[in-house]
């Protein structure tokens, strides 16, 4: 038996190549979009890959299982449980899309692929049609299984949340029944070996838990000696522990959940974007027009000259998370990146549905020579907490504080206001007018990202403060709650 483990750190996804060598066939557990890491893997290794699995519906990336099947016959393994809400539309030529060799696997119900045996658990609570996979390497003698694919159910340290469905489609009152649905199923997982390995579909940074560990996998018994989840006998504690702190689901989950259930389209018919010339004419005639024009270098180069009515994601760890908050993905997109990164810059935004990338600009072409003042661009000033904080405790500035809920119960600039970051696009009004305005987040980071906002939408006096709240406190200046 070969196993593989596949890692996206802007997604924190964790996907699987499992195979057998005896018969050279293999199968993908929880695909990414781009399937092509998987296949070119499997052929280095004298494998092909026929089938691939899913554990529920994902609500944070485009899931690959509809490539596999469609484009490269695989046979797709994929819950047959949750009713019909939350069925695979796709696997039966919905959409336009061809009929897939599939099975909707149900719960103890088991399928090979070589001498590899798979048993399916249904096991709810994240959603309702969440299944795990137990391994059993019959090829290898054994008997019994050796390990499991919990998906978003088990994490290392943590469990998955059920609240996604309420938070993030609208179905009001299935938060607490998944937190019910999730006590049962960790009753069951109880019961399995103490040696089993644990394979998690997603690590740190995650959306899909509160404190997924940074550990790429783990096994039953050290889960039950300490992740906190399965600590808790009373199911009543466990469901008010469970659903309180929850971090807030970005807003692109509701059109993942309907992509991957109604089938993502193939990545061969989308249209190849069209490389713009990197002209200062050619970027201020996008923006000013109804595209959104990303500019993806540092916030610090951004800040000091930027093309007006751009946006700043500065292309790190964190890109595809705020990409998925922030942009329109109904208006046509443009990208602004340095040459050899803008193919994984698309590659990063159709993982998670951003599909109409109508153009790439080169940044250095466009950068090379060019002197800000000269040249008409905008800026924005970056301060120091020691010199801004007389005007802030004054009232001459107003503090917007983009953090997420949980930062802000911990403790807040006296005066300020709180927008979170990524719902900021459409609470834009909130924002305090009449005064200069200063964008305050843990860092610095991601309030950098929301003056570049706040300039696209005409706001002209903004600021950002260097450090963040870190740095206000390290200073001694006072902090409210």
């Amino acid at each position: 038996m070969l196993l593989r483990y596949f890692y996206d750190e802007k997604l924190a996804h964790a996907s699987y190549l499992v195979g057998c060598q005896a018969t050279g066939e293999a199968i993908v557990i929880d695909p990414a979009r781009d399937v092509v890491p998987y296949l070119k893997t499997a052929q280095a290794e004298g494998l092909k890959v026929v089938a691939a699995a899913e554990t529920h519906i994902h609500a944070d990336f485009v899931s690959g299982a509809r490539e596999l099947g469609e484009e490269h016959g695989a046979t797709l393994y994929v819950s047959g449980e949750g009713g019909p809400d939350w069925s695979y539309a796709y696997v039966n030529g919905g959409e336009g899309g061809a009929s897939i060799k599939h099975w909707l696997v149900r719960d103890g119900e088991r399928f090979q692929v070589g001498r590899l045996e798979f048993e399916a658990l249904h096991t709810p609570g994240h959603t309702p049609e969440s299944v795990s996979f137990l391994l059993t390497d019959r090829g290898g003698g054994a008997d019994s299984p050796m390990g499991i694919f919990t998906g978003d159910f088990v994490f290392v340290g943590d469990i998955g949340r059920p609240d996604l469905l309420e938070k993030a489609v609208g179905l009001a009152g299935t938060a607490a029944e998944g937190a019910r649905q999730m006590y049962r199923s960790l009753q069951r997982f109880k019961q399995l070996p103490d040696y089993l390995q644990v394979w998690p579909a997603h690590g740190a940074g995650s959306a899909c838990g509160k404190a997924l560990g940074a550990i790429p996998s783990s096994t039953v018994g050290y889960e039950k000696r300490f992740n906190w989840a399965l600590s808790m006998e009373d199911e009543p504690a466990f469901t008010a522990a469970l659903l309180a702190g929850q971090p807030e689901p970005p807003t692109y989950f509701p059109r993942m959940k309907r992509v991957n259930r109604d089938g993502p389209e193939l990545l061969a018919r989308l249209p190849a974007p069209e490389w713009i010339e990197g002209t200062m004419t050619a970027v201020s005639g996008l923006a000013e027009g109804d595209a959104v024009v990303i500019d993806t270098r540092s916030s610090t180069e951004f800040a000091s000259g930027h093309v007006k009515g751009t946006i700043n994601l500065p292309y790190n760890r964190s890109f595809t998370t705020w990409a998925g908050w922030l942009v329109d993905d109904e208006r046509p997109l443009y990208v602004m990146g340095e040459a050899d990164q803008l193919p994984e810059i698309v590659r990063d935004m159709r993982s998670i549905g951003i599909d109409r990338v109508a153009g790439t600009i080169e940044a250095s072409a466009l950068w090379s020579g060019i002197d800000a003042a000269a040249s008409g661009l905008e800026s924005y000033r970056e301060v120091a907490p020691a010199d801004i904080a007389d005007q802030v405790l004054g009232g001459k500035v107003a503090v917007v504080d983009v953090r997420s809920g949980a930062e802000w119960e911990e403790g807040r600039i006296p005066g300020a206001s709180h927008i979170l970051l990524g719902t900021l696009p459409g609470r834009i009004r909130e924002v305090p007018d009449g005064k200069p305005v200063l964008l305050q987040c843990r860092t610095g980071a991601r309030s950098a990202i929301a003056a570049s906002i706040l300039q696209a939408h005409g706001s002209m006096n903004v600021m950002n403060l260097q450090g963040g709240i870190i740095r206000w406190r390290e200073e001694g200046l006072p902090i409210a709650k």
